[in-house]
C-alpha cells in the first residue's frame, strides 16, 4: 500500500475551511485543519504534510508570517488562499514560500487540478530513485552546477536553497539552453505537462512564473540588465544567458 499523503487546511471561515476539507479528502489525502495561524504553524511541525492550503487573511497571524515561518521547518506544497485579489498580495504571498495561489471563490475543481499536478512533482531528493552517476550527469553554466536526480544546485561550490518551483524553473532553461521558454511554457512545466500541450493558463499563472523567476534570479545574485545565468527575453519569456567564456 502507498503511504497516506497528509493534507492540512488553514483556514478560519468554517465553510470554506470545509470544503476544502472536502476536496482534500477526495483526493485521497489524510485532511487535518487549522483555524489559526499559530494553530496551523504548529500542525505543520508536527503533521510534516504534503500540501498545505493556506489562508493569507487570519486572525492572529497574517498568512505571509505563518507561510514564512513553516518555512522554516517544512517543504510541504503551500497553496495560498486569498479574498484579496491585488497584485501586492500575490507577490508576498509566493515571496514568503507560497507555490501557488487561489483567490476564492475557487472552484473546487480548480484546486484539485493544481493539488494534484503539484503532487506529480518530486519534492525533494529524497523523492527521487537514486541512479548511477553516468545517467544523472550535471549541468554546469557560468559555475552553477544542477542536478536533476538529486535536485541539488550549487553556485561556485555552496549549495542552493531552491524552493521546488524554483529549481524546476532553473531546471527547465538549462534543459532548453538559449531557447526561449513563454510564460505560459514554463507554467504548464510546473503543472508537470508538456510544454507544447496547449492547455489554458491565465495571467495569474504567468504572474507567478514571474515572481518565481524574480526570486530565483535573487538568490542566484543575477543581475537584469547583465545576466550571467538568466535572461529575459521581454514580452515573451525566459532563456538561459550566453556563456561566460573562461580564459
Amino acid at each position: 500500500m502507498s503511504e497516506v499523503r497528509v493534507g492540512l487546511v488553514i483556514e478560519d471561515d468554517q465553510d470554506i475551511r470545509e470544503l476544502v476539507r472536502v476536496v482534500l479528502s477526495q483526493a485521497g489525502f489524510d485532511v487535518h485543519t487549522a483555524s489559526t495561524g499559530s494553530a496551523g504553524v504548529t500542525y505543520a511541525r508536527q503533521l510534516k504534510p504534503d500540501v498545505i492550503t493556506l489562508d493569507l487573511g487570519l486572525p492572529d497571524i497574517d498568512g505571509f508570517e505563518v507561510a514564512r515561518q513553516i518555512r522554516k521547518s517544512s517543504d510541504a506544497y503551500i497553496i495560498m488562499l486569498t479574498a484579496r485579489a491585488e497584485e501586492l498580495d500575490t507577490l508576498m504571498g509566493l515571496e514568503a514560500g507560497g507555490d501557488d495561489y487561489l483567490t476564492k471563490p475557487f472552484r473546487p475543481r480548480e484546486l484539485r487540478a493544481r493539488v494534484e499536478a503539484m503532487m506529480r512533482r518530486p519534492r525533494s531528493s529524497s523523492d527521487v530513485k537514486s541512479a548511477p552517476e553516468e545517467a544523472d550527469p550535471e549541468m554546469i553554466h557560468n559555475g552553477l552546477a544542477v542536478s536533476a536526480g538529486s535536485r541539488t544546485a550549487t553556485l561556485n561550490g555552496t549549495e542552493l536553497k531552491l524552493t521546488r518551483t524554483e529549481f524546476d524553473l532553473l531546471l527547465a532553461l538549462l534543459e532548453t539552453g538559449r531557447i526561449v521558454r513563454t510564460k505560459a511554457d514554463l507554467a504548464r512545466r510546473l503543472r508537470n505537462e508538456p510544454y507544447d500541450v496547449g492547455s489554458y493558463v491565465s495571467d495569474a499563472d504567468e504572474r507567478a512564473v514571474e515572481v518565481h523567476m524574480g526570486n530565483l534570479r535573487k538568490k542566484l545574485g543575477d543581475s537584469i540588465q547583465n545576466p550571467r545565468w538568466l535572461e529575459t527575453v521581454r514580452g515573451v519569456g525566459y532563456r538561459l544567458a550566453p556563456a561566460v567564456q573562461s580564459n
